[in-house]
C-alpha cells in the first residue's frame, strides 16, 4: 500500500434522479413486504420530466396472485409512489409529485426464477441469482468507513435536512458532493478538495445571493470535517454556475446507477449488483450486507483495521460457493483462520440466502431507508440497518480462541 496518496469519493443527495428511483423501488420493496414477508420484488424505476415509470416482477400474497392485481393494489403502488416523491420534497413545474404521469409496469415473477429460488422437498431455499458480493470495513471514521464517502454523505445529509426544516430555504432536493483527502499511511491528514453542486432558487447563481450560497456551504464543509483537516482545502461550489434544473427533470434516473455511492465509494470493490427494488432472496442485497456485517465485526473485535470480504453464489443453490477474507496485512491472525471461524459460527446459518435472511431479520420493510446516503455507515436502530450491528464480535473471538 502506498505511504502517501489522493483519494476521492462522491455522495448524491436524495433528490439526485437515481436516487429518486432508487428510493422509489425500496418503496415499492417495503409496501410488498409490509403485506408478505415472503413477496418476490424485482423493482425498476425510471424517472424523468413528469414521468415515473415502474418496471419488473413480484409475488405477493394479497397484492398480486395468480397473474391478477387485487382490488386496490395499483391505486396504492400509486400512491406510495407518489408519497416518496412528496417526501424527497418534489414540487417543481418539471417534476411535481402530485401531477407526473405514472405507469405501472410490474409483472408477475418468472416460473423459472421461482423454481430455483423457492424451497422443495429436500431443497432449502436458493440464491436468487448468481453473483459476488463484498463487504468491507476500515477504522478510519467512528462508523468503520472510508473517510471519503463517509464526510461526502453527512455533507448532503446536513443539507437535506437544513431544507426540509427551512434553515436554508434556497436549497433545492438535487445536490452532490465530493471530498477528497490526502493520506499519509492509512490515515487522512488533509481535505485537499471539496466539491458541492446543489440545485438552488433562482438568483442563487449571481451576487450576494451566490455569495450566501457559498457562505452556507463552506459553513456546513466546516461543520462535518474536522477543522484539523481543513487546511488550504481548495471549494468547488457550483463549479458550472447555474443548477436551478435539475432533480428527474434535469437528467433521467435510474434504479441502481449508483452501486459506488451506495457502498464504499471506491475504497473496496464492488461485485457490481444494485440493491434497491430487490427483495431480500437476492443475494446481489443480503449477502453484500451479510459482508458487511462480517467486516465490520471484524474491525471492530480488533482483529484487524482493515477488512474485505468477498462472498459468491449460484442461482437457485443455498451454500456460497466461496468465501474469501482479506485485512490488507492489518489483522491480528491469519485471514483463513477468520474464514474458518465464520463458517463455523451456527447463527450464521453457513452464510445461506436464509440463513443470512434470518440471522439479519431482512424479511421487513426496512429498506427505504437504505436508499439515500449509502446503506452502510448508518446507525442500526430497532429493525433497521441491522448490518451495522457489532453483535458478532464475541462470537468471532471465541470461534479463534
Amino acid at each position: 500500500m502506498r505511504a502517501n496518496y489522493l483519494f476521492t469519493s462522491e455522495s448524491v443527495s436524495e433528490g439526485h434522479p437515481d436516487k429518486v428511483s432508487d428510493q422509489i423501488s425500496d418503496a415499492i420493496v417495503d409496501l410488498f413486504l409490509s403485506k408478505d414477508p415472503e413477496a418476490r420484488i424485482a423493482c425498476e424505476t425510471l424517472t424523468t420530466t413528469q414521468l415515473v415509470v415502474l418496471a419488473g416482477e413480484i409475488r405477493c400474497k394479497g397484492v398480486y396472485e395468480d397473474g391478477a392485481w387485487a382490488p386496490g393494489a395499483q391505486e396504492e403502488i400509486e400512491a406510495t409512489v407518489r408519497r416518496t416523491v412528496k417526501d424527497i420534497g418534489y414540487e417543481q413545474d418539471g417534476f411535481h409529485w402530485e401531477t407526473f404521469r405514472f405507469e405501472n409496469n410490474l409483472h408477475g415473477q418468472s416460473a423459472h426464477i421461482a423454481q430455483g429460488v423457492d424451497a422443495s422437498d429436500n431443497k432449502d431455499e436458493g440464491a436468487g441469482d448468481q453473483g459476488i458480493m463484498f463487504g468491507y470495513a476500515t477504522d478510519e471514521t467512528p462508523d468503520l468507513m472510508p473517510a471519503t464517502l463517509y464526510y461526502s454523505h453527512k455533507i448532503l445529509e446536513r443539507m437535506a435536512a437544513d431544507r426540509h426544516s427551512g434553515a436554508a430555504p434556497f436549497l433545492e432536493p438535487d445536490t452532490k458532493s465530493q471530498v477528497t483527502l490526502r493520506y499519509e499511511g492509512s490515515l487522512p491528514v488533509a481535505a485537499t478538495a471539496v466539491v458541492v453542486s446543489t440545485q438552488h432558487a433562482a438568483g442563487y447563481d449571481t451576487g450576494a445571493k451566490e455569495a450566501e450560497l457559498h457562505a452556507y456551504v463552506r459553513k456546513v464543509v466546516a461543520d462535518i470535517i474536522p477543522p484539523v483537516l481543513l487546511r488550504d482545502t481548495v471549494y468547488h461550489i457550483n463549479p458550472t454556475g447555474s443548477f436551478e434544473i435539475g432533480g428527474p427533470d434535469g437528467d433521467a434516473g435510474l434504479t441502481g446507477r449508483k452501486i459506488i455511492v451506495d457502498t464504499y465509494g471506491g475504497a473496496a470493490p464492488h461485485g457490481g449488483g444494485a440493491f434497491s427494488g430487490k427483495d431480500p432472496t437476492k443475494v446481489d442485497r443480503s449477502a453484500a450486507y451479510i459482508t458487511r456485517y462480517l467486516a465490520k465485526n471484524i474491525v471492530a473485535a480488533g482483529l484487524a483495521t482493515r477488512c474485505t470480504i468477498q462472498l459468491a453464489y449460484a442461482i437457485g443453490v443455498s451454500k456460497p460457493l466461496s468465501l474469501y477474507v482479506d485485512t490488507h496485512e492489518t489483522g491480528t491472525v491469519g485471514d483463513d483462520l477468520i474464514e474458518a471461524a465464520i463458517m463455523n459460527i451456527e447463527k450464521l446459518g453457513g452464510l445461506t440466502p436464509r440463513g443470512i435472511r434470518t440471522h439479519l431479520g431482512l424479511n421487513k420493510p426496512i429498506y427505504r431507508k437504505t436508499a439515500a446516503y449509502g446503506h452502510f455507515g448508518r446507525k442500526p436502530e430497532g429493525d433497521f440497518f441491522p448490518w451495522e450491528r457489532t453483535d458478532l464480535v464475541e462470537d468471532l473471538k471465541a470461534a479463534l480462541a
